[in-house]
């Protein structure tokens, strides 16, 4: 069976839910208690959404009160000294106060998200700063899923990545001792996830798309030897996004890992020479639906590129899957009432994304044939959005 993935899910809620429920706890309108409770009932939701949707690989652990990023930094106990963690899981007044500051410490700095929209709060390291595992968050929800009867894949920012995007606090820092001391956290978090059953893990290595120096390539190859030791039986995809692979291709084929998933819409033209690169024993996680626009995907446009990776590889190594987290999208389309009828006809939020990447797993399963209807009205649509875009 050809497989499908969602990288991500966006939390806020068909109706702001997330936004809504944060406010009235920040406000002290509300408890701990209710703010958990709205979180975990968004998650049920979501992943029913994504299971109902058939997408075969459904993250968990995409869920954040507040950024991805600061998850991973509270995750990792990399809290500045100024917030007066002490050890142990970072409790939320901790976790809120960093990414908004309290009465007596300011908030962490925050930044744009690559080149997008979302921002996100940058992690500090500080001299002389240890690092343990300081949370349950990702094995909570993982188990929350598994409990509703949903298998999911958790997702988590890898470690060249965290450190690239953190800030340094003091004078001659080098990445290398940093990442060392992070590795053995991650060991064990792979090695929880695998404990409690977890098949696959999502590993987010976006810096691979980015400038990076000789060092950090090197790095890539000895942390995840030791990542990929540390749980033979959790499978890894690492996940790369916002652009191409370019020379960092042979590093990202040659590492121990299960998938490498490549974004095709901001860098279509690096499918050739990944397909050329990739070991025979690794899948190929391809984003051809767009995890950062409003629009359409031109179903036939997609299917040729999916089949193009088939015939190279074969089916079952492929998994269909956006570009990026569908986290950049709105939540459902259904819900937008008073759009134009005409503009409505072209565009897909999150929940009709996953539709149309269901979709193209299917029509590259089962023919052509299988999706002959939802190919000829994607057809219509790209044909009349691009002329009326010409008119």
């Amino acid at each position: 069976m050809v497989l499908s993935a969602s990288l991500g899910f966006p939390r806020i809620g068909v109706n702001r839910e997330l936004k809504k429920a944060c406010e009235s706890f920040w406000k002290g309108a509300t408890s701990a208690e209710d703010l958990l409770k709205a979180a975990k009932d968004l998650r049920a939701r979501h992943w029913t959404l994504q299971k109902d949707a058939r997408i075969s690989h459904i993250p968990s652990n995409d869920f954040s009160f507040y950024d991805q990023t600061l998850d991973m930094a509270c995750l990792l106990g990399c809290v500045p000294a100024r917030y007066g963690w002490t050890g142990g899981p970072v409790d939320l007044p901790t976790y809120f106060a960093m990414a908004r500051g309290n009465a007596k410490t300011p908030a962490m700095e925050m930044t744009k998200w690559f080149d997008t929209n979302y921002h996100y709060i940058v992690p500090e390291f500080e001299q002389g700063q240890t690092f343990k595992l300081s949370g349950t968050k990702i094995f909570d929800e993982y188990a929350e899923a598994k409990a509703a009867g949903i298998e999911t894949r958790p997702v988590l920012i890898g470690p060249v990545t965290f450190v690239h995007l953190g800030k340094a606090k003091y004078e001659n820092f080098e990445a290398r001792p940093i990442l060392d001391a992070l590795v053995p956290v991650y060991v064990e978090i792979l090695k929880k996830l695998a404990a409690q059953g977890a098949q696959w893990v999502q590993i987010d290595e976006p810096a691979l798309a980015m400038d990076i120096c000789e060092g950090a390539q090197k790095s890539f190859a000895r942390i995840y030897e030791a990542l990929a030791k540390a749980a033979p039986s959790l499978k890894i995809c690492l996940t790369t996004y916002f652009d191409g692979l370019r020379d960092h291709l042979d590093v990202a084929a040659a590492l121990p890992v299960a998938a490498l998933h490549v974004d095709l819409r901001r860098a279509p033209d690096q499918l050739d020479a990944v397909l050329a690169k990739l070991p025979a024993d690794k899948t190929l996680s391809l984003g051809v639906v767009d995890g950062r626009n409003i629009w359409k995907n031109d179903l036939s446009a997609s299917l040729a590129i999916l089949e193009k990776a088939a015939a190279k590889i074969g089916k079952d190594r492929v998994i269909v899957a956006p570009s990026c987290s569908l986290l950049h999208t709105p939540v459902d389309l259904d819900m937008e009432d008073a759009l134009d009828p005409q503009i409505k006809g072209w565009m897909a939020f999150a929940r009709q994304k996953l539709v149309e990447i269901a979709l193209l797993a299917k029509g590259l399963e089962q023919g052509h044939a299988a999706i002959a209807g939802d190919l000829a009205a994607s057809d219509a649509a790209c044909l009349l959005y691009t002329s009326d875009a010409a008119d």
